[in-house]
């Protein structure tokens, strides 16, 4: 019988590559969990609208949970709701898109264990192997926009590039990781062999703050 498992989705690279590898190995993925704190009533890891998630949901043909959860109870509220995913969609474990920074390994063995599942990291490796990850997923066919860059880290110019072999060569010109693991961009994948059909998005504008630049993207058609 095929393992149960729900996946940690942020909506970009990360998570969509652990998904692909996660098929791959024949582990059933029943459900993606987005959180969203209710402050914003945006996802906690990208600052995005909920509907973009949704659209990545119905063109892979994986229900997406959101957990409304509060800043100040981030862990608490997430480990609740996985409790009662757990019963609904009789999980195995959670898979998250972690690659190397022990502080993420460490939060997601916690939760998974709270909520008494597994935690599985299929991207998990070493530092040295990011630009390796981004040439994969580069070259499995997946599309992604850069969407969010962190002030002082990395210029931004980035907004809006595609993650491709461009991109891979100027990455690897600046400090940043090849792969963002520290935050210094974020992704929103809108194609590739997983998904049915390409999620169509358009730009309004760039939102700055104290932390980063953002692009404000939207679904040019809406989710049904």
């Amino acid at each position: 019988m095929k393992k149960r498992y729900a996946l940690s989705w942020s909506g970009g690279k990360d998570c969509t590559m652990a998904l692909h590898l996660l098929k791959a190995q024949g582990i059933d993925i029943v459900c993606l969990v987005t959180t969203a704190p209710i402050e914003t009533g945006k996802t906690f890891g990208h600052d995005e609208k909920m509907d973009l998630i949704e659209a990545q949901s119905k063109s892979l043909g994986i229900p997406v949970h959101f957990i409304r959860c509060r800043y100040d109870h981030y862990t608490d509220d997430f480990i609740l709701d996985l409790k009662k995913l757990k019963e609904e969609f009789s999980l195995d474990g959670i898979a998250y898109g972690d690659i190397y920074l022990d502080s993420h390994f460490e939060w997601g063995e916690r939760t998974a264990a709270a909520a008494g599942i597994d935690a599985l990291f299929p991207l998990k490796g070493r530092q040295s192997e990011s630009a390796a990850m981004l040439e994969r997923f580069i070259k499995t066919g997946y599309k992604a926009l850069i969407i969010r860059v962190r002030r002082g880290v990395m210029d931004k110019a980035f907004l809006g590039r595609k993650l491709d072999e461009s991109f891979a060569r100027d990455v690897m010109e600046t400090d940043c990781c090849p792969m963002g693991e520290n935050g210094e961009f974020h992704t929103f994948v809108y194609d590739g062999p997983l998904f049915h059909t390409p999620i169509e998005v358009k730009s309004g504008g760039v939102i700055e703050s104290a932390a980063s630049f953002r692009l404000d993207i939207s679904l040019s058609m809406p989710v049904h």
